[in-house]
């Protein structure tokens, strides 16, 4: 369907790959793999007509339709939500008003014989034919059930846009990319801005109604569930393998091996040849021998071992004493903000040593609930921390919340207080910001070095009870890895919010489920609430087929 042939990019000289080929077929759902920095956005971006190539093309017939979702993106503020997702279908409500004016203009005409109205009928006849070809489809129906999928309520849908901040627009964006049904849908980090809910009514979507998918993505569960191919690049080239993400790590590893095999095996090749050259050099009777193995290792293509992404956070977080039997009883709490209630009677005791999760559509009221547990704001009913509670909280929005003009060494330095701030480098060296990097600017870091940098905050002091707001957002999948394993180690009480199920997995032992402005507390781990609530939501959002 789509041929990548001979591709190259180059930026200053620095080749980012080189000679690249491979093709998407429809109904491949390949995952695009790589370390941070190897290429797979620009890779993106070529696929989809948005960079330029140094050299190569891409290939795909006229008719293809591609549609991207980048990382970031611009919307205007100029409609309302229904407005603004209904331009999906701006090509076939063009096709029909045209139709239909075609047609007005037809029935009030008289000069039937005239070559102006025989050209009126072509018009017609031509649009029609391909108006009719389409496969007829309810376009509001399609664009609430596509909108309702991606957690927007009926009231959300005439409120404009300019009200809803960027991961609510990206939203948008993702329900008009889905409606257009393209042959190719290019996704860079989809499950940023969405919660759980939302992610496995996408992941349906992307399975089974889908053509062709291509993803970047830090969400393993995510990748896993949707793909069925992993492209990786690497080192200026691409490994293809016909497997999804977890089956790609145990390829990928069984490849390194084989290279690493066959390079020892070309090493020792090379001795034995280089000690033949320096023996017989100058021996008469081993000129030729001796010419043609040197011609032999000039020729010689050395075999590259992969580079493997060893860089990773050395991170724990430091206990602070003992607190109460329970660091958090909230009973009977109820928010309003105006007359939109977020929840009422709301009850929770959570334990101390415990590790729970707050799950939810976004909106339903997990932020105000954190926000109530630290007294932030005013809620009726009780809600307060326990005995000799040291907290730390990550806020969702924390890494935005950075000092654009500091440096990362002085946004550190600011806060660090006491002994600590003789540490400040070698804390900094275990979140991977060494050497010069201490000096870059906040406002230079990509989206997870911003969240590394606001991590290392919230590490400065002890504490015995964590409360984390999706703390996964832009952490690739390693650094996401030494987060869960602190987690998993850390002896203190956890609150974790978070839309990124591999990452919760093991992690919590009971779940409360904000909803239908209510908290309701589950007995259970988050394996077994989420394995639940894949097939209620999608049966709920699909009940008006």
């Amino acid at each position: 369907m789509i041929s990548v042939d001979n591709i190259s990019v180059a930026f200053n000289s620095k080749t980012l790959f080189k000679d690249v080929s491979f093709v998407i077929n429809p109904n491949d759902k390949i995952a695009l793999m790589g370390k941070n920095g190897a290429g797979k956005s620009t890779m993106m971006k070529i696929i989809a007509g948005k960079q330029k190539l140094t050299s190569g093309n891409v290939n795909a017939p006229s008719d293809v339709v591609i549609a991207y979702l980048p990382q970031h993106l611009l919307t205007e503020d100029n409609c309302t939500v229904f407005e603004e997702a209904a331009k999906a279908f701006e090509q076939v409500l063009s096709m029909k008003n045209e139709m239909d004016r075609l047609n007005t203009e037809l029935e009030t005409r008289t000069d039937y014989e005239s070559d102006a109205y025989m050209k009126i009928i072509e018009q017609v006849t031509e649009i029609g034919e391909v108006y009719y070809s389409l496969e007829e489809v309810n376009y509001d129906a399609e664009i609430e059930k596509a909108l309702k999928g991606l957690g927007f309520k009926p009231e959300d849908f005439h409120r404009q846009t300019k009200e809803f901040s960027g991961g609510w627009r990206m939203r948008i964006e993702l329900a008009k990319i889905l409606l257009k049904k393209p042959d190719l849908i290019l996704l860079d980090e989809p499950t940023n801005h969405i919660d759980i809910e939302s992610v496995i009514w996408l992941e349906d979507f992307l399975v089974n109604k889908a053509n062709a998918v291509m993803v970047i993505s830090h969400d393993r569960a995510f990748i896993d569930n949707i793909t069925n191919r992993t492209i990786e690049v690497t080192m200026g080239r691409i490994y293809d393998y016909k497997a999804n993400y977890s089956h790609y790590l145990t390829l990928r590893e069984d490849r390194r091996l084989h290279q690493i095999k066959a390079y020892k095996e070309q090493q020792k090749f090379i001795a034995d040849n280089m000690a033949f050259i320096e023996r017989f050099k100058g021996t008469y009777s081993k000129t030729n021998q001796v010419s043609s193995r040197e011609k032999m290792l000039e020729k010689l293509e050395i075999i590259e071992i992969d580079e493997v992404d060893n860089s990773a956070l050395a991170l724990s977080f430091p206990m602070a004493g003992r607190s109460g039997d329970y660091p958090v009883l909230a009973e009977n709490v109820s928010k309003c903000y105006g007359e939109t209630v977020v929840f009422k009677n709301a009850s929770m005791s959570i334990a101390r040593g415990e590790k729970v999760s707050f799950v939810g559509r976004n909106g339903e009221g997990k932020s105000t609930m954190i926000k109530a547990i630290l007294g932030e704001i005013e809620v009726e009913g009780k809600c307060e921390l326990g005995h000799n509670v040291k907290v730390a909280y990550f806020a969702q929005n924390q890494a935005s919340l950075l000092d654009p003009e500091l440096t990362i060494f002085q946004t550190v330095d600011e806060v660090a207080k006491g002994e600590i701030r003789t540490q400040i480098k070698n804390i900094l060296g275990r979140f991977m910001f060494r050497g010069d990097d201490i000096d870059k600017k906040v406002s230079v870091l990509s989206g997870g070095e911003k969240t590394r940098l606001a991590m290392v905050k919230l590490l400065l002091e002890p504490v015995n009870l964590l409360i984390l707001d999706e703390p996964t957002n832009h952490l690739d999948l390693k650094s996401k890895d030494v987060l869960k394993e602190a987690l998993l180690a850390f002896g203190g009480t956890l609150i974790l919010v978070s839309h990124d199920r591999d990452f919760l997995q093991g992690l919590s032992e009971k779940v409360f489920e904000f909803k239908d402005q209510r908290v309701i507390e589950h007995f259970e781990t988050i394996d077994a609430f989420l394995e639940r609530n894949r097939i209620k939501s999608i049966a709920e959002i699909n009940l008006n087929k």
